[in-house]
């Protein structure tokens, strides 16, 4: 279930980005709770995240891979499941406490509580802020989009998911992935 707080003023955006509340998003105003992962969601974040760094470490692409760090889209904040930060955005924006912008590489694990409709929407939201792709992970359907600005990609059960704009080269197998 998802837990909301109504903010009425553009001063209360401000102070999300500068202090983002712990396991929040603001969203269309109000401050919405994250919650709904699960352990296998919670297992497979931490498996991207780590297949992600390890990736950019051992390909030499640097950058940072974090979870649930907050960054900024047109006017939510929002906090990605995983996302990935290129070396120069590192060296750039490293140290706030919020991205002013979307993550260039984003992933979302789809909780059992998540609506559909509103998991593709949240990536649109990032493709539009700056994000260049965005991988949602249906755990229960094992499925993985990829999504770009130009098209969507659908990997499943026996595929291997690759990335293709950001840290390029990095593939895991789905079944690897959402074992």
């Amino acid at each position: 279930m998802v837990t909301a707080t109504i903010i009425s003023d553009n001063l209360a955006l401000e102070e999300s980005v500068t202090e983002p509340p712990d396991n929040m998003e603001l969203v269309d105003g109000k401050l919405v709770e994250k919650n709904g992962m699960t352990l296998k969601t919670g297992k497979i974040q931490l498996r991207l995240a780590r297949y992600w760094g390890d990736y950019k470490d051992s390909s030499g692409q640097g950058g940072e891979a974090y979870v649930e760090v907050p960054c900024r889209t047109s006017q939510q904040i929002r906090r990605p499941d995983v996302a990935y930060l290129t070396p120069e955005l590192v060296a750039q924006f490293g140290n706030l406490a919020t991205l002013p912008q979307s993550f260039p590489l984003i992933a979302e694990i789809v909780s059992p509580t998540d609506i559909a409709e509103d998991v593709f929407l949240k990536a649109q939201e990032y493709l539009a802020s700056s994000c260049q792709e965005v991988w949602l992970v249906f755990p229960e359907s094992c499925l993985i989009f990829v999504m770009t600005q130009e098209r969507i990609v659908t990997f499943r059960s026996g595929d291997t998911a690759s990335t293709q704009q950001i840290l390029l080269g990095c593939s895991i197998e789905v079944d690897r992935l959402l074992a």
